[in-house]
């Protein structure tokens, strides 16, 4: 086992931080690897930056086209009287998992693929981007959803109320605690993947091929979605939640909201703190 803890430190120290979400640490770099700063809170220079906007821009589309095509799968399923007949939960579950993996693939470069406030909010915890950025980002993937199941809606004129439009909800049977608990620990599952299949350093230190990283985040999607559609209908995204709750607006989808925006938060801080203290042992500054 001589020299074991040497080969170790240089297989971790092998690769840079600060390549893009999505993309895994295959260069041939032999510099040393070092941790990136954090993150400045604030950082003003960003505002007159054409990158910054382009940011957003990518957040708000991505955000848009995954209420677009999760909203009418949802519907679908529900217009049918025999849920054997349509995609069924399994395909809701596909819908959301398979469209996160492909729009992480696409904006990772760009953004960095968040297309979620509690990612956002996970990773501003982390130091890992300014609050001009996440304040930002939030704001353009709430938007972007908005218009998503705005867009829904018109062609749906007739049917999207009857329909529910996709709104998240505590089912009967379920008491607000146990939809909050669903929020909290299905983000939880999805945050703590997105800094585990994003991190630079696992990736230098493990000899296995990295995974792509929207691979796992979109798995992981689709999982949390088939324990917990049954329950709340799955939120862990305040932005989806906000969008299709705003558009439906029906008294029963605004009752339980605060659940959709108060678990995930508190499911992407608890990620946030898990891999940072826990798996990664850095110090929050």
């Amino acid at each position: 086992m001589e020299g074991k803890e040497e080969d170790v430190r240089l297989g971790a120290n092998r690769y840079r931080e600060g390549q893009p979400i999505g993309t895994a640490a295959q260069s041939q770099d032999t510099k040393d690897y070092a941790e990136p700063p954090p993150a400045p809170l604030f950082e003003p220079g960003e505002l007159s930056s054409w990158s910054f906007y382009r940011a957003g821009i990518a957040e708000f589309v991505a955000t848009f086209l995954f209420l677009y095509i999760t909203v009418l799968t949802v519907m679908g399923v529900v217009k049918s009287p025999s849920k054997c007949s349509t995609v069924g939960i399994q395909g809701i579950a596909w819908a959301f998992g398979g469209m996160i993996f492909a729009l992480v693939y696409c904006t990772a470069g760009i953004s960095g693929g968040h297309i979620n406030p509690a990612v956002t909010f996970g990773l501003l915890l982390a130091r890992k981007l300014s609050l001009t950025r996440a304040v930002f980002y939030i704001i353009m993937q709430c938007l972007g959803a908005i218009c998503g199941a705005a867009v829904v809606r018109g062609f749906e004129k007739h049917q999207y109320v009857s329909l529910g439009g996709g709104a998240n909800t505590v089912a009967a049977g379920y008491s607000k605690g146990d939809g909050l608990g669903a929020e909290i620990v299905g983000t939880f599952v999805l945050v703590y993947t997105v800094f585990s299949a994003t991190d630079a350093k696992r990736n230098a230190r493990d000899s296995h091929v990295p995974i792509l990283a929207p691979l796992p985040i979109g798995f992981a999607v689709f999982l949390v979605h088939l324990a917990t559609i049954p329950i709340t209908g799955t939120g862990i995204n305040p932005a989806r939640s906000l969008g299709a709750a705003l558009i439906y607006n029906k008294e029963h989808a605004w009752d339980d909201h605060w659940i959709f925006w108060v678990g995930p938060f508190i499911g992407a801080a608890l990620a946030a703190l898990y891999h940072q203290i826990v798996i990664r042992a850095l110090p929050f500054k």
